[in-house]
């Protein structure tokens, strides 16, 4: 390490530091974005769920307004968790401190880093206290010895670790968009019946080729569960799908294993698995759907779409996950789509039993919902416009995954200096 580096506590380093525990806002179902602990993940805040009434955002935030640039950090439950603030306006909930960085000192960015480092992680815990719920006070965190190379260097690392996050983020939206558009194609065609209605109205649909046009009725008729497109049907889940098929894997053979954890609550795929011996679990391979059966798990939206396996390979999972896979003509992406669809998962929640704290679906309940399966023409058709879609959001996955274990690689070494982007000045002096 240079001797330009300087090392002090960090609250010698910083112009603020914002800490509203021991307080709780009145939560409003929109209003100003409320930062909770739960939606600081992995260097990034997720999209917020809960909210404060604007009328309440001066009088709740006397202790200090968070700035663009600002570092949130969690300090319980989880402690260690760290985001930088974009320029929305928004409210800090308990278990959330801000950090602003001395100008001159310390750079924001820089410290969004640092504070991602396990030398920091190590510090933070060895000064935290508590057994079940880990937590450090702001008189310790205050303590924590923060060493720091001169701000232009903090600047120069912190751009590099930015860059890729930025590009990683632009991936994950990237692919929110591409979902969001294979969603909305689905409901047009398979909830709305949008060509059918227009065809019978006689007008063309809308965004569709006569080719792709003259596949869908022009009328609807009687079923015996309703209004159904001509020559289309009703069946249930269990009928139109195969619930938790039966897949060959020897108990003791190592295959990739998935837990909840590994499940997101937006996007589609599966961020990582681990290779195991098999045990008991639910087996699954490319085109399966993983619904999570468990509260909070399914509420919250935990779904995967199965697309990182080799071919034939099998994997495995947590028992708490239901594996769907659409039976012809329904291509396999219909699986995912229908387990997003807001209906489903209102069937899927009202299906569930047991006590409060662990209830779960009940697979004969979640098959008798009502699935409506087009013509093979149909079908196929739309197997191709998703695929294409779910390909393009698989690629940008992978290259999200890549990206992201450049940034893991260099971070700490950007951090530590290890990786030097200036010349050290016993260098300089050297020449």
């Amino acid at each position: 390490m240079s001797s330009e580096w300087t090392s002090a506590p960090l609250e010698e380093c910083l112009d603020a530091l914002i800490d509203y525990r021991g307080k709780t806002p009145a939560k409003t179902s929109s209003g100003i974005p409320l930062i909770t602990a739960k939606i600081i993940k992995g260097g990034r805040i997720e999209t917020p769920t809960e909210f404060i009434a604007i009328d309440n955002y001066d009088s709740w935030m006397r202790r200090g307004v968070p700035l663009e640039g600002d570092v949130v950090l969690t300090v319980e439950a989880p402690l260690g968790e760290a985001a930088q603030l974009g320029p929305e306006k928004v409210a800090l909930a308990q278990r959330v401190v801000t950090l602003r960085g001395k100008k001159g000192v310390l750079d924001n960015t820089y410290l969004l880093y640092l504070l991602q480092t396990e030398e920091m992680l190590d510090q933070l815990r060895a000064r935290a206290t508590g057994t079940t719920v880990v937590g450090i006070k702001q008189s310790e965190l205050r303590k924590v010895r923060v060493s720091l190379p001169p701000v232009d260097q903090q600047k120069a690392g912190a751009r590099i670790l930015k860059t890729l996050d930025d590009r990683i983020t632009l991936l994950r939206e990237t692919n929110a968009t591409l979902e969001a558009i294979a969603q909305a194609l689905f409901k047009s065609w398979f909830v709305d019946f949008d060509p059918v209605r227009a065809k019978a109205q006689g007008r063309q649909p809308e965004g569709m080729d006569a080719t792709t046009a003259a596949l869908f009725p022009d009328s609807f008729e009687e079923s015996g569960l309703g209004l159904v497109p001509k020559g289309w049907s009703f069946h249930t889940l269990a009928d139109a799908y195969e619930i938790n098929p039966v897949r060959k894997l020897r108990k003791g053979e190592r295959a990739p294993y998935v837990d909840m954890a590994s499940v997101g609550t937006q996007g589609h795929t599966v961020h990582g698995s681990t290779d195991r011996e098999m045990g008991s679990g639910s087996k699954f391979v490319n085109g399966d759907t993983l619904l999570a059966r468990i509260t909070p798990c399914l509420e919250n939206g935990k779904t995967a779409f199965v697309d990182f396996l080799r071919a034939g390979q099998v994997g495995w999972g947590s028992t708490e996950f239901v594996v769907l896979r659409p039976k012809e003509p329904l291509p396999a992406y219909h699986g995912y789509l229908l387990s997003r669809h807001p209906a489903f998962r209102d069937h899927a929640i009202q299906s569930m039993s047991g006590t409060s704290g662990r209830q779960r679906i009940q697979n004969d309940v979640l098959g008798r919902y009502l699935v409506v399966v087009p013509t093979a023409e149909v079908a196929n058709v739309f197997a191709e416009l998703v695929d294409v879609v779910q390909q393009k959001i698989a690629a940008n996955h992978a290259q999200a995954q890549a990206l992201t274990q450049l940034r893991d690689t260099l971070l700490p070494r950007l951090i530590s200096g290890r990786i030097g982007l200036f010349p050290s000045a016993e260098s300089k002096e050297a020449k």
